[in-house]
């Protein structure tokens, strides 16, 4: 197969969907690889590295997607890219198509068969593609909200660990997964009171026998985020509903029990985020102020640190690229359900059904079933 991977394009995403080590595998198994120059620059991978692996590489990202029978990516592909999209044509990568309507239809208009990494499941029940990437969010959160309670960033001028004679921060965490669990161990670390707030009472079970004490959890309703979030110096949102829209927990009215100053990172941002104010940022202006509160919505988080990242991913997300190079798309989602249940949209239909509640009146169109559309 003939598989393309284009240099990243959205803001400040230094990210690619394969390294040279990624790239020899899949030439040693036979397959071409076109590579966009300087696509992997970012996690220091140079042209050189890249035709060493046994790839080649080409000028433009035209060039890719008129060649290549699968793309793969890392954040969803930008309008610009959308429109070199062709009917027939395999997409894998991150997609969160929930809150981003004109993308979906895009990709229904293109033909394209829409494979999204955050949906891929797995025997254990979790999403192994999205995991890597949560790990990476659900650190940086705590390390971002840091950066921001300090004076000179817009924050109240609070140091996480506080001082001797000093209280630490409090850190509110809003979900117990792989985000949440993340923060609140970095969190903890540092030394903050840490709440952690989760529907699940086997999360937090799991989360307590990791942190101990470290911690303090609460079943997460309503009323716990409202007592929760009064009087914190930081909320992290790390709520999940894989492929749908992230549920909205922190209302603006909440705003007014937070400290001035106090600071919201909204993990949940790709699938729309959680807190009622939030709205999607960027790296280049990662941060707005609503109510005396400071937003941090950047829906690329673990692009900032791009070579940990990327390293990460790809060890996910390769045994999926080589099923999709080794069998074609059709055999490996008809073989794997797992990589089936990355089907978004295929073929102008969309596959997905939690995809299709959150965006049916915007597309017009119902859910079609994924078996149907791949056969």
């Amino acid at each position: 197969m003939l598989v393309g991977v284009p240099r990243e394009i959205k803001n400040h995403e230094s990210r690619v969907g394969l390294t040279p080590q990624s790239v020899r595998e899949l030439a040693a198994r036979g397959h071409t690889v076109l590579v966009e120059r300087d696509a992997g620059a970012g996690i220091a991978a140079t042209d050189g590295e890249y035709r060493s692996a046994g790839t080649a590489v080409v000028d433009t990202a035209e060039e890719v997607f008129a060649r290549a029978e699968l793309i793969v990516k890392v954040k969803e592909p930008q309008q610009a890219e959308r429109r070199k999209l062709r009917a027939g044509q395999v997409l894998f990568a991150y997609l969160h198509l929930a809150p981003d309507p004109e993308q979906a239809k895009d990709l229904v208009a293109s033909g394209a068969i829409a494979i999204a990494y955050e949906t891929v499941t797995s025997e254990k029940g979790g999403l192994p593609l999205l995991a890597p990437m949560s790990e990476v969010a659900g650190r940086m959160s705590v390390q971002v909200a840091a950066h921001f309670l300090e004076r000179p960033q817009g924050g109240r001028g609070v140091l996480m660990s506080g001082a001797t004679g000093i209280a630490p921060a409090s850190v509110t965490v809003l979900g117990a997964g792989i985000v949440g669990s993340n923060a609140a161990m970095v969190a903890a670390g540092m030394g903050a009171e840490v709440a952690v707030l989760d529907p699940s009472l086997e999360q937090l079970r799991r989360l307590v026998a990791r942190l101990g004490a470290r911690v303090r959890t609460k079943v997460l309703t309503p009323e716990a985020v409202g007592e929760a979030v009064r009087g914190a110096d930081a909320v992290i949102g790390a709520a999940l509903i894989p492929g749908a829209l992230a549920p909205r927990l922190v209302t603006r009215a909440m705003l007014a029990t937070l400290r001035e100053g106090a600071v919201l990172v909204d993990v949940s941002i790709d699938q729309g985020g959680c807190f009622e104010t939030s709205r999607p940022t960027t790296h280049a202006a990662p941060t707005y102020v609503v109510d005396g509160i400071v937003h941090y919505c950047v829906a690329n988080m673990p692009g900032a640190v791009p070579r940990t990242s990327t390293y990460a991913l790809n060890n996910a997300t390769l045994p999926f690229v080589l099923a999709l190079a080794d069998q074609g798309w059709r055999s490996a989602l008809q073989r794997d359900r797992h990589l089936r249940n990355g089907l978004n949209i295929c073929r102008g239909r969309v596959t997905n059904r939690e995809v299709a509640e959150a965006l049916g009146g915007a597309l017009g169109m119902e859910r079609s079933d994924p078996d149907a559309a791949i056969a």
